[in-house]
């Protein structure tokens, strides 16, 4: 596993000895404006965009250190850790990835799942799994004992279909492809509470809302959270916009399937499998997907790694936060970042001259191309 400093001056392409000086002067105080404009010389000249991307980045990647060394001591405890697990876990690289690799080991409350593991039905689920030409109930027959709870075959496969549908949910790679499957082809979908559409006013504009996650902006997001605490509107995921009649396998079901070798060719067991992907697919993967769909934010191209809209299209109000005056783009290193350390003054007669010269007349000043448009 690669050391933070090298890490974050690869993303930036930089040099680590120009990461290690600006980490060493933010750990000891100072901020980013500070360091940008007075301590050049000793960061290699690092601008303003990428002290914001590197202490962001240090911020995240000291936490996922942080949260790996717990989680391999957990699982340590548990006397569950080998050396392919602890090698995925040192290899993770988000924090999403993480938490998916520790969800088996995870401590909870007792499942359906592990009641029937105690009552010895996991090899009934491995050999169903295996051997799909045998028929379940007949299999289901030899593992009936009344004085485990387990008291006819329905019981016994209905505790089968548990563990594989813990088993489906929990594997880490497969949650990971779903995820982003979701994401790039899921739409946020919202509508009004019964009763709720005059004191909701404010929301009128998501009453019968349907857009694409992967275009979703942050102030609608915004919007459409407040929304739902406010109880005023109802959010729901649909995962694949295009999915087929609810009797056939959609996108996702078939790609558990296949992760699986599970495949419908007319044996026995084909069926009772299908409909535990089916169940594991509608009842514990897309509730563990949407639970955090929108805590996902888009990456920027830019900055690797850090959760930012790309800084190519900055939304008005990032634009406005910043200072940036209507019409142009600043003149800095940083595509769309004021200068670190410019003057109050500096800016007000920018604007004096914006409002004397013109537009057109102050991008040529400026040195920029007039064709610069703002949605």
């Amino acid at each position: 596993m690669k050391p933070i400093n090298l890490r974050i001056a690869e993303e930036l392409s930089v040099r680590e000895q120009q990461v290690a000086a600006a980490i060493s002067l933010l750990d000891s105080g100072a901020t980013v404006p500070f360091v940008a404009r007075y301590r050049k010389e000793a960061t290699g000249a690092l601008d303003d965009a990428q002290l914001r991307t590197l202490e962001e980045r240090l911020k995240y990647l000291r936490e996922l250190d942080e949260r790996r060394t717990a989680i391999l001591d957990s699982i340590s405890q548990q006397g569950k850790l080998d050396a392919g697990l602890k090698q995925a876990i040192d290899a993770a690289d988000t924090k999403t990835r993480l938490e998916d690799l520790y969800l088996p080991y995870r401590p909870k409350r007792r499942t359906k799942a592990q009641i029937a593991r105690e009552a010895g039905l996991e090899p009934l689920a491995d050999a169903l799994l295996a051997r799909p030409d045998q028929s379940p109930d007949g299999v289901a027959r030899r593992y009936v004992e009344p004085g485990k709870g387990v008291s006819d075959a329905a019981a016994a496969l209905e505790g089968a279909r548990a563990i594989l549908v813990e088993r489906f949910a929990e594997d880490a790679t497969l949650i990971g492809t779903l995820r982003e499957e979701v994401w790039s082809r899921g739409r946020l979908c919202s509508r009004v509470r019964a009763g709720k559409a005059e004191p909701g006013a404010k929301f009128a504009d998501y009453f019968d809302f349907s857009e694409p996650l992967a275009k979703l902006p942050s102030h609608r997001i915004l919007a459409l959270f407040r929304g739902e605490k406010e109880e005023v509107l109802i959010l729901e995921l649909l995962p694949d916009p295009a999915a087929p009649d609810r009797g056939e396998p959609g996108t996702f079901e078939r790609q558990i399937a296949n992760r699986f070798k599970i495949a419908d060719r007319g044996r026995p067991g084909d069926r009772w499998l299908i409909d535990t992907v089916r169940l594991a697919w509608r009842t514990r993967i897309l509730v563990h997907i949407g639970s955090g769909k929108l805590l996902k934010r888009p990456q920027c191209r830019c900055s690797p790694g850090t959760s930012v809209t790309c800084c190519s299209r900055p939304p008005r109000a990032r634009v406005q936060r910043w200072g940036l005056i209507r019409g142009i783009a600043p003149a800095s290193k940083s595509p769309w970042l004021l200068r670190p350390g410019k003057s109050r003054r500096r800016r007000q007669s920018t604007r004096m001259s914006h409002s004397v010269v013109g537009t057109s007349r102050l991008l040529s000043w400026r040195g920029l191309p007039k064709s610069i448009a703002w949605n």
